[in-house]
């Protein structure tokens, strides 16, 4: 049921630059926050994937909830989740997450998941009922998602998903193709590109988003590539951020990219027609994504605005 990556031998680290470096969080808004999740038997990508920005967004009552569980069917060479066989889906789930969102004051709330490959739909229909009971609790909250690439499932699962009309539906490729036989086995390139580029054709409305890890071993122009493929299935926002091994296990870091670089790539990926760009060491696919929605809609509304 799972996909075994070639990850890396074990050995020390590489020691991170001053640029990459959070402090510890001890704030009481992060205490509160993880109170409330525990509370409503939640998981978050934020404690699972060992994000470095957990004690910032915390703080400030921000957590990213991945739903059907904490164990994934598969095995990515980057990825912190445990694997396993997951256990049986939480008919709760989707009102806790709910509640949740609304004990909060969220106005905006991203969802994402493990890889459920042994589901007929992926997890799809959870996505749904996630969906459908935030639009009942809080008919205001602003609904972001990132979902797995519904591997053979991806037509209906991602049909099903649209029908319900969340406001961003990201979905990562992570890292540029040549990659993908050791850092995402499980996953195929183009497949995850057309699963991006169904999203627009079955609602345009619906902002997309994608991103990718940098520091892999990557080459520039290979980056470039990719963000063509984006542009070319209609991506409006990408997200660039520094690949961080969580164990000596995974793949290793092959390179820090410098703030600088990620500026250049910024750039580059603006020209390129991207409504929006997030791109530096930390950047995240979920970090500041409420503010990041409210300049989406900024910048698509003032796109519309020069072509009338």
């Amino acid at each position: 049921m799972t996909d075994s990556p070639v990850l890396a031998p074990r050995a020390p680290r590489t020691r991170k630059p001053d640029w990459i470096r959070v402090k510890a969080p001890t704030s009481a808004g992060f205490a509160a926050t993880r109170e409330l999740m525990r509370a409503k038997s939640l998981t978050t990508v934020c404690e699972e994937a060992a994000c470095p920005n957990i004690g910032e967004c915390w703080s400030k009552k921000h957590a990213t909830v991945m739903i059907l569980g904490d164990t994934c069917t598969r095995a990515c060479a980057f990825c912190n989740v445990k694997t396993g066989m997951p256990r049986a889906v939480d008919r709760m789930e989707p009102q806790n997450v709910a509640d949740a969102a609304a004990q909060m004051g969220l106005n905006h709330i991203v969802i994402t998941s493990v890889d459920r490959d042994d589901l007929p739909d992926g997890g799809a229909s959870q996505f749904v009922k996630v969906i459908e009971a935030i639009r009942r609790t809080n008919p205001t909250t602003t609904i972001e998602i990132l979902t797995p690439d519904f591997r053979n499932k991806a037509d209906a699962a991602v049909e099903a998903i649209v029908a319900a009309r969340p406001d961003v539906y990201n979905h990562n490729l992570e890292t540029v193709p040549r990659l993908y036989p050791t850092i995402r086995p499980g996953a195929r390139y183009y497949a995850s590109l057309r699963l991006l580029e169904s999203v627009k054709r079955l609602d345009p409305s619906i902002f997309t988003k994608s991103g990718i890890m940098l520091g892999l071993g990557e080459q520039r122009l290979e980056v470039h590539q990719v963000m063509d493929d984006m542009r070319s299935a209609d991506v409006d926002f990408l997200t660039m951020g520094q690949y961080l091994q969580p164990t000596p296990r995974h793949a290793r870091v092959e390179d820090f990219v410098t703030p600088q670089a990620f500026d250049a790539y910024a750039a580059i990926a603006r020209a390129k027609g991207f409504l929006l760009v997030a791109s530096s060491p930390l950047t995240r696919s979920s970090y500041h994504a409420g503010d990041d929605f409210e300049r989406l809609r900024a910048n698509r509304e003032a796109k519309l605005a020069r072509t009338r």
